[in-house]
C-alpha cells in the first residue's frame, strides 16, 4: 500500500508550492502592450462599454483629419478600482461624446491604454497602476 502515501506526499508538496507562490496582482505592465512614445488624444462617440475584469474597455468611433472614421478600443483600470474613484458601470454612456488621452498599442492597431478620460462634463483618471506614464489635456487648456 505504498501508492496512497506517495499520492499524499505529492499532494502535500503541490499544496506547499502553491501556497508559497507570490500572488499574481498585475497581469501585465503598461510597456508590454503600449508605447509611451505614441501618445493619442481621441475625441469620439462611445459605441460600446465592457465593464468587466480584468479591465474595462470603451469602444469609440473617432473621425480623423480626413473625415474617415476609425473604431478605437481603449483599456481602463479594473472595475473595482474605478468604483473606488466614483465610477459606475453607467458612467460612460453609449452614444455620448468622450475624449481619451492615452497611448497607442505597440503593434500600431487602433487600441489604446486610456489614462485620462473626459466625459459628462468631468475629467477623470482611469489608468491602472501599471507603470505607465500619465496623459492628459495640454496645460493651459
Amino acid at each position: 500500500m505504498r501508492a496512497p502515501s506517495v499520492i499524499a506526499a505529492v499532494t502535500a508538496v503541490t499544496i506547499a508550492m502553491l501556497a508559497a507562490a507570490p500572488p499574481a496582482t498585475g497581469h501585465h505592465s503598461f510597456a508590454a502592450q503600449f508605447d509611451a512614445d505614441r501618445p493619442v488624444t481621441l475625441e469620439g462617440t462611445v459605441t460600446r462599454v465592457e465593464w468587466q475584469n480584468p479591465h474595462i474597455w470603451v469602444y469609440l468611433d473617432v473621425a480623423g483629419p480626413d473625415g474617415q472614421v476609425a473604431a478605437w478600443e481603449c483599456e481602463g483600470d479594473n472595475p473595482n478600482n474605478l468604483t473606488r474613484r466614483g465610477w459606475t458601470k453607467d458612467s460612460v454612456e453609449v452614444g455620448k461624446p468622450i475624449t481619451i488621452y492615452g497611448f497607442q498599442a505597440r503593434n500600431g492597431r487602433t487600441v489604446c491604454n486610456g489614462r485620462t478620460w473626459v466625459f459628462g462634463g468631468r475629467t477623470v483618471y482611469a489608468a491602472a497602476p501599471d507603470g505607465g506614464p500619465a496623459a492628459g489635456p495640454p496645460q493651459g487648456r
